[in-house]
């Protein structure tokens, strides 16, 4: 159900609940004078997404970071959310598949309509933690209305698997190369950047963030994998301990290079908790 946001300060959602608001994620600024390409008012209806992060937006409304399938992440007002009555604080939960409407011109754009899709295994336990890491992940990596329809569905894929107990690391390391791919940052980790020659297999190497792996040499400070691990991360392989151990080193050396080294607040949570 939509309706226009002069109508109304609350959007309309079919549902009531408690709103659960991420605490950990460090939040972007806001620029209002981003409009879209056309300078025309926008307005989208049932657009496949889920909320990564919210927060308080003056006396009664939230800031909700949704990433959607066909524009990306992008930042809706919800009018009204912090209100006790408001059905919208049982329908804007992390991890739930939503189908949302918004308007506007600006970056900052008005949440419209809001609902629960359904579908989906609720995460839980340390699940929801994982969970956290990759919204955070996409938060801090992925541009505001910059679409990926396919790192979409990894997403969708990775929510699912965790909730289906499957590894997590597996989960997380497909994801988190996953995300380096769609956004344009990950070499082909199957081919030499020195000489453009497929990666043999008993080779060490260390992974360029900007070019990709090279065999290794005594100066090096980069983490050392093997080929067989590159190979094996590329066709999303980590049933070898081996493989496991060593792109986790190499994500996260990769990773902290992407983020300029600020450190994730999950992955120090994660890390205190010898889970990541």
């Amino acid at each position: 159900m939509s309706m226009s946001p002069d109508e109304s300060d609350e959007a309309v959602v079919p549902a009531t609940g408690s709103m659960e608001v991420p605490g950990n994620v460090t939040r972007e600024p806001l620029r209002r004078s981003s409009v879209s390409k056309q300078g025309a008012d926008t307005r989208i209806t049932e657009q496949p997404g889920f909320v990564l992060h919210s927060y308080v937006y003056r006396e009664s409304s939230l800031v909700v970071d949704v990433f959607t399938r066909d524009y990306g992440r992008v930042a809706l007002v919800a009018k009204g959310a912090k209100r006790p009555a408001s059905r919208l604080r049982g329908v804007l939960q992390t991890f739930q598949p939503l189908s949302v409407g918004w308007s506007g011109k600006s970056e900052l754009r008005t949440l419209t309509s809001a609902e629960w899709v359904g579908g989906m295994i609720p995460l839980d336990s340390s699940a929801l933690l994982y969970g956290f890491y990759l919204n955070e992940l996409l938060i801090r990596l992925l541009a505001r209305e910059d679409p990926h329809q396919g790192l979409f569905e990894q997403y969708v894929r990775a929510l699912t698997r965790l909730a289906t107990s499957e590894s997590a690391q597996t989960v997380l390391r497909i994801f988190e190369l996953a995300l380096l791919k769609e956004t344009g940052v990950a070499a082909d980790l199957s081919v030499n950047a020195k000489d453009r020659r497929p990666v043999e297999p008993e080779g060490i190497y260390v992974v360029d963030p900007e070019n990709g792996p090279r065999f290794a040499t005594l100066e090096d400070t980069a983490p050392r994998v093997s080929g067989k691990t590159l190979l094996d991360m590329v066709s999303e392989d980590y049933s070898d301990p081996q493989t496991q151990l060593q792109s986790k080193l190499l994500m996260r050396f990769l990773l902290a290079h992407h983020l300029n080294g600020v450190p994730l607040q999950t992955r120090k949570i994660l890390i205190d908790l010898r889970q990541l």
